[in-house]
């Protein structure tokens, strides 16, 4: 394991909203011809039929042919609760490694009991190319990225830093809508309090990169806020909240939130990144669906 030491040259970041699960896919690289990296990247479920599209990950193939760009990384913020990964097609089609926060095996652990899988299922973290360390460097090209952990939604949620850039997943949401939820199977309301505030810690004209927006009505879809805005403005956790106020808030908060539509479909194949379950002998794959034990 390598740790970053020297600031890299400003990214280029191109971010793609998917208005069926509120995402941001990203795109960071340095120009056109160069690495890149694709960030949190959606596969279309229609959880009516349970048909698997690839609309939103082909508009990421577009913009990274389109720009020349030579994709090393598909990187995974956490294991996503909201949609599913579209990382092994994009790897198909474009190459490069699956790479996620070494934690991911604390939530593989979780889920595997949860959805009951079968044996065969590895709780090693083996299904991604690359298992990341905190602090690890990650190569590309004349840039480099640097994993910083940020628990608290999940055990595994990671943080990935690219010069004045940082995707910061579900841990920060834009300033009118605060943090994620730490009710999931392994999340702590301390833990993300400590992880917030190591993200707020950056330099004030940091930029910082949502995974998702969820705009109130009077405001467009934003997604790219900065250290200084949130540690003004973030409702939850401004400059003055202290760790004991945001706990209570997020604990009594979180009590009120319903499940996400897609947090069994996606949770079962993001955990094995992005893979669909093994076929049975049909030639079906299945998803599960417990009952009465969320």
């Amino acid at each position: 394991m390598t740790t970053a030491t020297t600031p890299t040259p400003q990214p280029q970041v191109h971010g793609m909203f998917d208005p069926a699960t509120w995402t941001v896919t990203y795109v960071v690289h340095n120009g056109p011809g160069s690495e890149a990296a694709i960030i949190d990247s959606v596969l279309d479920y229609d959880p009516k039929s349970g048909r698997t599209q690839h609309a939103s990950a082909d508009q990421v193939i577009g913009y990274v042919r389109a720009n020349g760009l030579k994709v090393q990384w598909i990187l995974e913020t956490h294991a996503h609760a909201d949609h599913l990964s579209a990382a092994p097609y994009l790897r198909d089609q474009l190459g490069g490694q699956v790479g996620v926060g070494g934690n991911i095996t604390q939530v593989q652990k979780v889920f595997k009991g949860i959805f009951n899988l079968e044996p065969g299922f590895k709780q090693d973290g083996s299904q991604f190319d690359h298992l990341f360390q905190e602090g690890e460097v990650i190569p590309l090209g004349a840039l480099s990225g640097e994993v910083m952990f940020v628990p608290g939604h999940t055990p595994a949620c990671a943080a990935y830093r690219f010069g004045d850039a940082v995707f910061v997943g579900d841990t920060l949401f834009m300033p009118d809508l605060g943090t994620a939820r730490c009710d999931f199977p392994g999340g702590d309301a301390h833990s993300l309090y400590a992880s917030t505030r190591r993200l707020l810690s950056l330099p004030p004209e940091t930029r910082l990169f949502m995974c998702h927006d969820y705009p109130p009505t009077d405001r467009e879809v934003a997604f790219e806020s900065t250290v200084a805005e949130q540690r003004v403005h973030n409702i939850h956790v401004h400059d003055g909240v202290s760790e004991d106020e945001f706990v209570t808030m997020r604990t009594k908060r979180d009590a009120t939130l319903e499940m996400p539509t897609l947090i069994l479909p996606s949770v079962q194949v993001n955990i094995r990144a992005g893979d669909l379950p093994p076929k049975e002998d049909n030639g079906v794959a299945y998803l599960k669906i417990p009952l009465n034990a969320l």
